[in-house]
């Protein structure tokens, strides 16, 4: 679906376009008195600042910043406390936190995003997530400086006034948005475009390389972005505690990101008139919804009109290459499996060592349940089904390079649909979960449509709405009473396998991971499995040779959206219920996969492993590792995920081996090559995955 073009005297203002069809929702389905209206715009003024920093660090960095607006909760924080608790005036705790907020993005960019300038631009967004992680662990400890304990906080403006428009009441801190806001808003616009400074940071944004060439500080730049986007999003969470409050021990929720994201998509990223006029809309439209429809069910049926408006405006928009966009390659995977050389395979030693090193993990797994208590027993069963939804997310992201950010969704559509075949129509386990991965293959293949026409962020973001849509919304019992809610029952397997015991369920996860291992093997193997890796490496040489990138990428989604409906079945028979996750986990899994390496079985394992274990096992200063500083430091450690530094260190050994046994001439470094090895000499199964195009598709 492609628009026309329009008439040259309405090109001039299309940019109001999905401005004015929000503004139309509001009116025929969610009528709001002009007191709704009013503060819509001042929550929409809010959600500006928060999408214009987003906009400033995508332009610079090209990555969407998930911690846009933890990075101005931590000083916003600050600045609460020093006017609640330390007794300052506003204009002095407003002062101080913006001092803070101008020091902390400098800070974040020097020393974290920089790390990562010439890694992959997935590698970035994760490092953002955990940035965000780590920022609001911060802001929900900084309380406890002052001995306070509070969960919310509101502060006064440093005047009076009152007035009422219909039901509603405002004050001076609605004021302070309708002032502050456009200020802050058409001084980086002035910023921008006017002075020499906002000259060169456009002239980075667009071409950072010949911009360096020129001698323009492009790094120095973005720590400058970074301070900029660090300020908006401190006066925007600033305002917020006057109007709505500051969630001071607790978080800002998907919404807030979500209203943002949205702005920037129909935007096309770079338009940014278009993103600050959508950001606006978006808040007088979740203001009228709150007025029909109440807070708790407004947040779910924002979430789903947000997604479907994100989904449409993406269809509709005409594609057109830009500079500006993600480079697809910028979305690859930061590592693969690399096998063994035939020559240290055969090796003597090795073939030991792999014999013994299988048979001890086989063991090892096989008599856990005799080895540890029932809860660690319980636990290991849930890594590993968390392990089969990393694995789906591998073969989407890792492999054919389409960038998700909500396969927890196919999961939960899993789960709801085999909980259901096995409580009310008592299907059996078996029967329940295939039919459940083909429905998740189905409703994947809703977001691979898009897919086939976006790539990188927008297909980042598409698919985050629709995991909000389907957790908020779709699968909401408030809105369906179809949705599982009482407790699922493990009927037996074929109507005689007894599962109901921890160790039963135990085996039962274990099988369902080494399915799933062996189904992602068997798929790598094959000629999809090539074409999905070649697709990803080089779409335009792959469409040459006559594959239909269309069909190779709904493959992928299919495939995907079935394991990880599988992993959903297994996992809500694991917990007895179904429970809807908060959306926000959706970025989670995304991490552990990329933490864990991207496209492995190993890779999905460790991920789990890490993430679950750290937080089942660990206690006092080791759970830092669940923070976003545990996901920091192995990123900056191993840029390919745990998986990749296995291989690495196994690499090392090996070439030590080589080098004892005279296979390997000179110093032994890691950049020496057997000079008797046939680089071809390796396993069939093992085919090295940087694949050349036309050996694949010929084959």
């Amino acid at each position: 679906m492609t628009l026309p073009e329009l008439p040259a005297p309405l090109q001039r203002v299309s940019w109001l376009t999905w401005p004015i069809v929000l503004i139309v929702i509001q009116q025929i389905w969610f009528p709001a008195p002009a007191g709704s209206i009013v503060a819509g715009l001042v929550l929409g003024l809010i959600t500006s600042l928060v999408s214009l920093g987003m906009y400033l660090v995508y332009r610079a960095n090209r990555v969407l910043n998930f911690t846009a607006a933890e990075l101005g909760l931590l000083p916003a924080v600050l600045s609460v406390m020093l006017i609640i608790e330390s007794g300052l005036s506003w204009y002095l705790g407003f002062g101080l936190g913006f001092i803070a907020a101008a020091v902390l993005g400098v800070a974040v960019e020097f020393l974290i995003i920089r790390r990562f300038f010439d890694a992959p631009r997935l590698v970035v967004t994760v490092a953002t997530i955990g940035v965000a992680q780590l920022l609001g662990v911060c802001a929900l400890f900084l309380p406890g400086w002052w001995g306070a304990r509070v969960q919310s906080q509101r502060i006064d403006a440093p005047f009076d006034i009152d007035f009422e428009i219909g039901t509603r009441v405002f004050n001076a801190n609605h004021v302070l948005a309708f002032v502050l806001a456009p200020i802050a808003i058409v001084a980086v616009g002035v910023l921008l475009r006017y002075t020499r400074l906002g000259i060169a940071i456009r002239a980075a944004a667009e071409l950072p390389s010949r911009a360096g060439m020129l001698g323009i500080p492009v790094k120095g730049l973005q720590s400058v972005v970074w301070s900029l986007a660090t300020l908006l999003g401190f006066l925007a969470l600033f305002l917020r505690s006057g109007v709505y409050g500051l969630p001071v021990g607790g978080a800002l929720g998907l919404l807030l990101l979500l209203r943002s994201l949205a702005a920037l998509t129909l935007g096309r990223l770079i338009h940014l008139p278009t993103i600050l006029a959508t950001s606006i809309a978006l808040g007088v439209l979740q203001e009228a919804v709150v007025w029909n429809s109440g807070s708790i069910e407004a947040q779910a049926k924002m979430g789903a009109i947000t997604g479907a408006v994100i989904v449409v405006g993406l269809l509709a928009r005409r594609t057109r290459g830009s500079r500006s966009e993600v480079d697809t390659t910028a979305w690859q995977s930061v590592g693969e499996v690399r096998p063994i050389a035939a020559i240290y395979a055969r090796l003597p030693v090795v073939r030991i060592a792999r014999i013994v090193g299988g048979v001890a993990v086989v063991a090892f797994f096989a008599f856990f349940p005799n080895l540890f208590g029932t809860t660690v027993v319980v636990r290991m069963g849930l890594i590993f089904i968390f392990a089969i939804t990393l694995m789906s997310l591998g073969i989407l992201t890792g492999w054919a390079g389409q960038l998700s950010l909500g396969q927890l969704a196919f999961a939960l559509v899993g789960g709801a649909t085999s909980a259901w075949l096995t409580q009310r129509w008592h299907w059996d386990f078996t029967l329940a979960t295939l039919v459940a991965g083909c429905i998740g293959a189905a409703s994947s293949l809703v977001v691979g449509v898009p897919a086939l026409r976006l790539r990188g962020a927008y297909l980042a973001v598409t698919t985050l709405a629709f995991a909000i849509t389907v957790s908020q919304y779709v699968l909401n019992p408030r809105f369906f009473d179809w949705i599982p809610t009482d407790r699922i029952e493990r009927n037996p397997i074929f109507g005689v396998i007894d599962w109901t015991s921890s160790t039963a369920i135990y085996y039962v996860s274990l099988i369902a991971m080494l399915l799933a291992i062996g189904a992602m093997r068997g798929i790598r193997n094959s000629r999809t499995g090539r074409v999905l890796i070649a697709l990803r490496d080089n779409e335009a040489a792959v469409e040459s040779y006559g594959v239909s990138p269309v069909r190779a990428k709904l493959t992928a989604f299919a495939i995907s959206g079935f394991l990880a409906a599988f992993a959903g079945s297994v996992s809500v028979h694991h917990q007895q219920a179904f429970v809807a996750d908060d959306a926000e986990f959706n970025l989670l899994v995304f991490t552990a996969a990329v933490v864990g390496g991207l496209g492995t079985a190993l890779g999905a394992f460790l991920g789990s492993l890490y993430f679950n274990g750290t937080f089942f096992w660990l206690t006092g200063s080791w759970r830092i590792l669940a923070s976003g500083i545990g996901v920091l430091g192995v990123l900056l450690v191993a840029p390919g995920g745990l998986s990749g530094l296995w291989y690495d260190l196994r690499d090392l050994v090996l070439r030590w081996f080589g080098k004892r046994s005279g296979l390997v001439e000179g110093d032994g470094e890691l950049d020496d090559t057997p000079a008797d090895i046939d680089v071809d000499a390796t396993d069939e199964s093992d085919t090295d995955p940087t694949i050349d195009v036309e050996e694949v598709l010929t084959t």
